[in-house]
């Protein structure tokens, strides 16, 4: 058994065809064929239900294809460890990024990160925090990146930054009389949330206590799947939302006049990495750690001395 063998039945159970696996590895059918044929002798048990088309792993070649899956990754992991003591920044990081955090975030350091680490190959995708969890856990995603704390005992959560929450209003809605508001100034009849399975949503239900507090029954019910969405809502159908901090910073000078911010304590989100406590990628992780936090105090701190001159 090696790991080459390995590597041939998970790209089968893949694709779920013989032809293709062997062109995704690079080699001939009838060698990727053998290798997998030599493996199923050795182990004494069929992996692959040939019969069918597409082909299909049997009961048991399930459960020999996770074990593999988990052998390949592992071996994966000995040789970034092995870069790492070598003071090497080079490999795969497999990024998960959750929707309200990567259209404001990725554009502050993305760039600059990728040109100083050239042999860092990135991959990004975006998750709600639940898929986030559940693709650390498999090994699909090296690192997430989401509202914290989760409180999962077999996380690791590094913090980032905290980032305000503001209301967003349109003309018309008392709380814009107002400089500074409480939760309860908030008509949660005329409040826009984004659709469940969102961290957001969440935070803003438990922030405005919206569970302890009777909606009345409108005659329009939206549940948005993008901030930028909420803030469509807003403007052409009116009503209040409640946007974190950078999302803020990307509205028009227009439409920050209709922004109004809460009185002390002013509630935060939190925004972390997470990783698994197991995660041996810890150099590329540092990296990363740096880059972010190094852009988003700047801008950040930007916007406070903004402030500070226009008061």
């Amino acid at each position: 058994m090696n790991l080459q063998q390995l590597e041939y039945i998970t790209a089968v159970d893949k694709h779920r065809h013989f032809a293709k696996a062997a062109e995704a590895n690079f080699v001939t059918q009838p060698t990727l064929s053998m290798m997998i044929q030599k493996l199923e002798v050795e182990l004494g048990i069929t992996i692959f239900d040939r019969s069918k088309q597409p082909v299909v792993p049997t009961e048991a070649g399930k459960e020999i294809i996770e074990q593999a899956r988990k052998i390949l990754k592992e071996a994966a992991e000995i040789k970034e460890l092995a870069a790492n003591l070598k003071g090497e920044l080079k490999g795969e990081l497999k990024i998960g990024i959750i929707p309200t955090v990567a259209p404001y975030l990725l554009p502050l350091f993305l760039k600059t990160f990728l040109n100083k680490h050239p042999k860092i190959k990135v991959k990004i995708s975006e998750h709600t925090t639940e898929n986030i969890i559940h693709k650390l856990s498999n090994g699909t995603l090296d690192v997430g990146i989401a509202a914290t704390p989760l409180n999962y005992s077999s996380l690791f959560e590094q913090p980032l930054y905290k980032e305000e929450f503001v209301v967003y209003a349109s003309k018309g809605e008392k709380v814009l009389n107002k400089k500074y508001l409480l939760t309860e100034d908030i008509n949660i009849n005329h409040l826009w949330l984004l659709e469940e399975g969102h961290c957001l949503r969440s935070q803003i239900v438990n922030l405005c206590e919206l569970k302890k507090r009777e909606a009345v029954n409108n005659n329009l019910e939206y549940e948005a799947g993008s901030i930028d969405s909420l803030i469509k809502m807003v403007d052409q159908n009116e009503g209040i939302t409640i946007l974190p901090e950078l999302a803020a910073l990307h509205l028009s000078t227009k439409q920050k006049n209709n922004i109004r911010e809460f009185k002390p304590p002013v509630p935060v989100r939190e925004i972390s990495l997470v990783t698994y406590r197991h995660f041996v990628k810890t150099r590329m992780l540092e990296v990363l750690k740096k880059e972010i936090i190094e852009n988003i105090v700047l801008v950040l701190s930007q916007k406070k001395k903004q402030k500070v001159i226009e008061i």
